[in-house]
């Protein structure tokens, strides 16, 4: 997450700016479109053409095929068609082409004002899974993707109990009881608001239906019906698969009894001082408590390290996502508790992300 100052906003929002000239007009969808993508550039967001696109597809329920038929359209043509999958009332209350224009005025004034394109989307892939998000949960990232791998590769027994700290959208557990197939999950987060998320990506990901709250879910959904029955497929003859959530601080959230043969966690390891030097999206939307590791950064791996051999079985192996920079000091935590095996894997960009030791 790399360091930005606050970029300057539009003068006037984009919605204002546009109302006038979407109205009634023949302006098309791609000019819609392109207006997006400058109000997104002049606001500082350095995606602001693939974003403009993604949002615009999410507002009109578009797939990247019936956009290429439709964006040279009329904006009342293309609204009009409705290629997005809804039915009954739901299609009611979001094909009017004058709401789907409101609503992508509506998006890109949000995006400019730096809220997350996953936060306005409310989903974000991980792992090949779709997996709901907001304000209250960390974004998944593809570097997270590096230690649910690793486990994937060395943990092959599903019968194995795995244990989550922090886990905020559920994607690291979730995507291991999905992937890996392992019978016997836990996880734990002190927010409240986070397991609430979590809970609702295990329900939907492990039985492969996605509820919707709103008009605009249910369309989102239906453009991602085919991936929900994929997962279905996969997680077919999984039967006594589970996910158990507990609320609280680290290991303090468990049943006393409580013992794993595998422990994972993405914890909280941005130094308290960066914190205000990071992206807008990061520093200003996304949970403080799921960034913040205090001065150094290491104060949840000091926890972990010196709590966790209380809570594996023998031979038990620990993961733990790291900062780029935090591999040396990590790993001499776990040494100093005892663990043994200490070895450091890179992401894909080549950067330290993964402790692994063993009990």
């Amino acid at each position: 997450m790399d360091g930005a100052m606050k970029s300057p906003q539009p003068d006037c929002g984009f919605a204002e700016s546009t109302a006038r000239q979407c109205n009634g007009s023949r302006m098309t969808l791609r000019q819609l479109e392109q207006m997006g993508e400058q109000a997104l550039a002049a606001a500082g967001v350095a995606e602001a053409r693939l974003d403009a696109h993604r949002l615009l597809l999410d507002a009109f329920g578009l797939n990247e095929a019936h956009y290429l038929l439709e964006r040279m359209k009329p904006l009342e043509e293309a609204a009009a068609d409705g290629h997005g999958r809804v039915t009954g009332a739901h299609e009611a209350a979001v094909s009017s082409p004058q709401k789907r224009i409101a609503r992508f005025r509506n998006m890109i004034d949000r995006r400019a004002a730096r809220i997350p394109l996953q936060q306005i989307l409310g989903q974000q892939e991980f792992m090949g899974l779709v997996f709901q998000v907001n304000e209250h949960v960390l974004i998944p990232r593809q570097d997270t993707e590096t230690l649910v791998e690793l486990v994937l590769s060395e943990q092959k027994d599903p019968s194995k109990k795995l244990l989550d700290l922090c886990t905020g959208s559920g994607c690291i557990a979730i995507s291991l009881a999905v992937k890996g197939g392992y019978t016997d999950v836990t996880a734990t987060d002190l927010s409240a608001e986070a397991l609430e998320v979590a809970e609702q990506n295990a329900e939907e990901l492990l039985t492969g239906k996605r509820s919707a709250k709103t008009p605009e879910a249910a369309e989102r959904n239906a453009k991602t019906s085919e991936a929900a029955e994929q997962n279905a497929e996969m997680l077919a003859g999984g039967t006594g698969r589970k996910i158990a959530f507990y609320r609280g601080d680290l290991f303090a959230a468990l049943p006393q009894d409580s013992r794993y043969d595998v422990i994972v966690s993405n914890p909280p390891y941005i130094p308290t001082s960066v914190i205000d030097s990071l992206q807008p999206e990061v520093r200003d939307h996304e949970p403080r408590m799921a960034l913040d590791g205090a001065e150094d950064g290491l104060a949840f791996y000091r926890r972990i390290a010196a709590q966790a051999p209380d809570w594996l079985n023998p031979g038990g192996a620990i993961y733990l996502e790291i900062g780029c920079d935090q591999a040396a000091a990590v790993s001499a935590l776990l040494a100093a508790a005892g663990f043994t095996g200490i070895e450091v894997f890179k992401d894909l960009p080549g950067l330290d992300r993964v402790v692994r030791a063993f009990r």
